[in-house]
């Protein structure tokens, strides 16, 4: 578990909260409660205590340079205890992120180096019954489609993922 302090960049996809929904109903212990349905760009980010100016500038400058985009979320992904919907129309901006940043490991190297962009919908499920029917839930409700339109820096608190930065998608001066 991530400690207090733990920062991350994410694009936020609100229309995919139903993936996450779906999978609650069959195991709520498999779904982070709190944490809205996203892509990661680079999770862990810089510990909030070493969060610099040129960091935000980095973070708002990188997303001016990609547009809010329409997404189409198809395929369903599994590793052990884990299941997720690939977002390849984020890839672009996952892989400008972690070129930005190349010291920072995703996941901490959980995925392998380069993990395509996804929406984590299940994690913890080892029981093989359960994982397939909460990938036939989400399957049943793809293709699904949505739109990315800012990215998030976010700081793990006492109480929760809070958001710290959110900027548009596409706009020059990140306002």
């Amino acid at each position: 578990m991530p400690e207090p302090g733990t920062t991350a960049v994410v694009v936020v996809l609100p229309d995919a909260s139903l993936l996450l929904e779906a999978a609650w109903r069959i195991d709520p212990t498999l779904v982070r409660r709190g944490v809205p349905a996203h892509v990661s760009l680079l999770y862990p980010f810089v510990p909030v205590s070493a969060l610099t100016d040129q960091d935000v500038k980095g973070v708002r400058s990188l997303t001016a340079r990609f547009p809010a985009t329409d997404l189409l979320l198809e395929e369903v992904v599994t590793a052990p205890g884990f299941i997720a919907v690939t977002v390849p129309g984020l890839q672009s901006l996952v892989d400008a992120f972690r070129a930005k940043w190349p010291e920072v490991r995703p996941y901490k190297g959980r995925f392998g180096a380069e993990p395509a962009a996804h929406v984590t919908v299940a994690m913890g499920a080892d029981d093989p019954a359960a994982a397939a029917q909460v990938r036939a839930a989400i399957g049943s409700l793809l293709p699904l489609r949505t739109r990315a339109v800012a990215v998030q820096l976010v700081v793990l608190t006492e109480e929760g993922w809070q958001p710290r930065l959110t900027v548009p998608l596409g706009v020059p001066d990140g306002s």
